[in-house]
């Protein structure tokens, strides 16, 4: 998007191994990073490594210039897939540097900044989407009726298992746990979750 020589660039470079954590998601910047070499992934880095992939980019590559631009935290974490090579550019130079193109680059440059952070957050939304799918469907299929005749579901393992099962992070399984009963379609405490919506929950697992 933007030429490394626009920016007096620090002569050395970092470099980091494959595997290395280069940003995380909802950091604030200080900084703005060009990658000179190497692949660096882009997704949601949990519990070691990455677990969800939303693209790859390689080098020469500006890593975090939209959000840099729009002064907006990072929506996705950044991993090192192979050894990378990295300059580091201070956000108030990054900025300085750009406030000092046309007018018309710089509108140009803040759209196309605009356009590629709305497409990393429909790609954020979408996953969240699928973990809801996942869970719901879950839901679902270890359901009982009672004999009452309502829908409920007994967890006899920790949540985290769960999860595992599920292929999401503990943490999102209990976020859209809570996103679940805030609609309304599950209530209850402890190991036992009563679904009084189970047609609701068919809709949003797609069967």
């Amino acid at each position: 998007m933007l030429p490394s020589n626009l920016f007096s660039l620090p002569v050395q470079t970092e470099v980091f191994a494959a595997g290395e954590v280069l940003r995380r998601r909802n950091e604030v910047l200080t900084s703005v990073l060009h990658l000179e070499s190497g692949r660096v992934l882009r997704g949601f880095y949990e519990e070691g490594y990455l677990r969800h992939q939303l693209g790859a980019v390689e080098g020469p590559f500006w890593l975090d210039a939209a959000s840099a631009l729009l002064g907006l935290p990072l929506p996705v974490d950044m991993v090192a897939e192979t050894r990378v090579q990295l300059r580091r550019v201070p956000i108030a130079e990054f900025r300085q540097s750009l406030a000092a193109m046309p007018e018309g680059a710089r509108g140009l440059l803040l759209d196309m900044a605009s356009g590629y952070r709305q497409q990393s957050e429909l790609a954020v939304s979408r996953l969240a989407h699928d973990a809801e799918t996942r869970c719901a469907q879950w839901l679902l299929n270890h359901a009982q009726q009672d004999a009452s005749g309502t829908m409920r579901v007994t967890l006899h393992q920790r949540k985290r298992l769960i999860a595992a099962q599920l292929g999401i992070a503990p943490e999102t399984f209990s976020r859209v746990l809570r996103h679940l009963r805030e609609m309304g379609l599950i209530h209850g405490t402890g190991n036992v979750l009563n679904l009084p919506q189970p047609l609701a929950l068919q809709t949003m697992a797609g069967s």
